[in-house]
């Protein structure tokens, strides 16, 4: 979805960090009486109504507490509300924060994106202060939602974005011990473009942890980040007859 800094053949020590000169300015919130009126909805109506069967697997390897990016497959605008139905309030008691595209925070989607937690970042020409915003995030140990492959791509994996590892190796980097990790998300459905009965089949991967890729070249670093978060999804999106699959129990 984004790339937060340019890549570069020099390795420095702590050079991951993403600077910013002035208080951040970019802000985002959960409203306290929209956002589990959303989840209510979504999981008991909308969701349920639309999609044939929604089946998940993994849950148990979701974080109840420190900092996290939800990092999921991008096939369709309905995974921004699968999402939290597999992952968000009701199973880990967290809200989940997205970092979405400028396009999508304009008019009603906005307003509701907004109050759910969202914030826009601009992919062409990110703004280091939103940047700083999701790092800031991680820090407060939130639970950030990017979608490493950038906009919706039918079929198999698209080629990821390192803006995801740079990202999380900036927020690592400026806490010691503060642990952030990254959870693989594989998202399918039965039709290449969902529509009405569609059936879904969510795997969330085991956590990788960032810290292991610290060691302090951010290009190397984020590349070895990439490349292992790439062959998770990969796993994951593997058609569910290959999976053991479990139908999701509300909350």
């Amino acid at each position: 979805m984004i790339e937060p800094l340019s890549s570069s053949d020099q390795c420095f020590e702590n050079s991951v960090n993403i600077p910013v000169k002035a208080k951040a300015v970019t802000t985002s919130h959960v409203s306290p009486w929209f956002s589990p009126l959303a989840y209510l909805l979504g999981r008991h109506f909308l969701l349920p109504f639309f999609f044939g069967q929604i089946r998940i697997a993994g849950q148990e390897n979701l974080p109840k507490t420190g900092p996290v990016i939800l990092a999921p497959t991008h096939r369709s605008r309905w995974d921004a509300l699968l999402v939290p139905y597999a992952a968000g309030r009701c199973v880990t008691g967290r809200d989940l924060r997205f970092m979405v595209t400028i396009d999508e925070c304009q008019g009603l989607q906005g307003w509701l994106v907004r109050r759910m937690g969202g914030f826009p970042v601009d992919t062409q020409r990110p703004s280091i202060i939103t940047l700083r915003h999701a790092v800031e995030l991680l820090q407060q140990k939130e639970t950030l939602v990017i979608f490493p492959e950038g906009g919706i791509h039918r079929g198999k994996l698209h080629t990821l974005k390192p803006g995801i590892a740079r990202l999380a190796l900036s927020a690592e980097s400026s806490h010691s011990g503060l642990g952030v990790r990254i959870i693989p998300i594989g998202i399918h459905y039965s039709q290449p473009y969902p529509s009405w009965g569609t059936d879904v089949s969510i795997r969330i991967g085991s956590a990788i942890k960032v810290s292991d890729y610290a060691k302090g070249c951010v290009k190397q670093d984020a590349k070895a980040l990439m490349n292992d978060l790439a062959e998770d999804l990969r796993r994951l999106s593997h058609h569910e007859s290959e999976m053991r699959l479990h139908k999701f129990v509300s909350c």
